[in-house]
């Protein structure tokens, strides 16, 4: 596999051609593994046919890859990269979402459910809980930058499904975060496992970033992309969002009368 650039993985995605080689059988919705190929350049790839989500009571229909499209949109505009390049096109089961597929770097952890007592220097603890067996634990995660702005970035789309899974570590230094379809609701249902920092004051950097997110959803270019993907009130609620953050000054707080943490949560 070709290393790429992000207007070669980007073309790719669009234009390449989908060899299909295998199904990820974990994942709720159908999640196809395979390869896009195209000009001599290749790379492995997620490929998320419409045709092969589930219903679900609280999302309309055949809108999970738009949504994850959507959540790349506003990954680039915060120009941090949470999300690995997607693109909605069509493909051998019809039109859906088409993902960069990220290797992962094994050895690195992040997000954890731990005995309790034993987090780990330097990490965040999250929520005490019983295990198996009844057993005493903690899911913490490491106090880490690159999560931090994954934390940020979830409450701006207001994802419903940030599990311990969908945080994947590479080789070199990134931090990618993955499976985006249950975002952009109206209704606050931002479920996480990256509560540590929760009702901390945001440095000036996220606030920069919130403020030119906030201008960019008035009408510019991420406005646009978004209008293409979600519905206007969802555009809107997400803008709404966007000035809470900014107004309060702070990482969000779980709401009431929705699970904050999705159990089990990898």
């Amino acid at each position: 596999m070709s290393v790429l650039d992000l207007a070669d993985a980007l073309r790719l995605l669009r234009d390449g051609r989908i060899d299909v080689e295998g199904r990820l059988v974990d994942a709720s919705n159908a999640t196809l593994f395979g390869s896009v190929g195209l000009d001599g350049l290749s790379a492995h790839c997620v490929y998320k046919p419409r045709a092969g989500e589930r219903p679900l009571w609280d999302f309309p229909d055949g809108t999970l890859a738009a949504r994850e499209v959507g959540a790349y949109a506003v990954s680039e505009a915060t120009g941090w990269a949470v999300v690995p390049p997607t693109v909605l096109r069509d493909g051998p089961f019809g039109p859906g979402m088409c993902q960069l597929w990220v290797e992962t770097d094994e050895t690195v952890e992040l997000v954890d459910v731990v005995p309790r007592g034993s987090v780990p220097d330097g990490w965040l603890e999250v929520l005490d809980a019983l295990g198996p067996g009844g057993r005493p634990v903690t899911l913490a995660h490491a106090d880490d930058p690159r999560l931090r702005r994954m934390a940020l970035f979830d409450a701006e789309v207001n994802n419903a499904d940030r599990k311990g899974g969908h945080v994947l570590p590479t080789a070199d230094g990134r931090v990618h975060g993955i499976d985006h379809g249950v975002c952009f609701s109206v209704e606050n249902k931002l479920r996480t496992v990256l509560w540590g920092w929760a009702d901390r004051p945001l440095d000036s950097d996220d606030a920069d970033v919130l403020r030119r997110l906030e201008r960019d959803l008035r009408g510019g270019p991420l406005c646009a992309t978004l209008s293409g993907l979600l519905t206007r009130a969802e555009v809107a609620a997400t803008a709404a969002r966007v000035r809470r953050l900014l107004s309060a000054g702070c990482y969000p707080l779980p709401v009431r009368g929705w699970p904050a943490i999705p159990w089990p949560p990898f």
